[in-house]
């Protein structure tokens, strides 16, 4: 039987939210092998002086889990 997981984590970077995105997944494959998907959940951003300084993304990684 494939069971498959899923992990939340929040994705952050300076540049824009596809490289938080990016970084979240990277994360994800890095603790947990089979990443099969990832749903965006969230945008969010820092804001200091009118200006976005770190973008966010939480996101839900799914992953299949070793059945063995």
């Amino acid at each position: 039987m494939t069971v498959v997981r899923v992990m939340e984590l929040v994705g952050e970077s300076k540049r824009d939210w596809n490289e938080a995105i990016a970084h979240a997944v990277k994360e994800a494959s890095a603790a947990v092998p089979n990443v099969t998907g990832v749903e965006v959940v969230n945008f969010t951003a820092s804001v200091m002086n009118g200006q976005i300084v770190d973008y966010k993304a939480n996101v839900k990684v799914a992953y299949v889990e070793d059945s063995r």
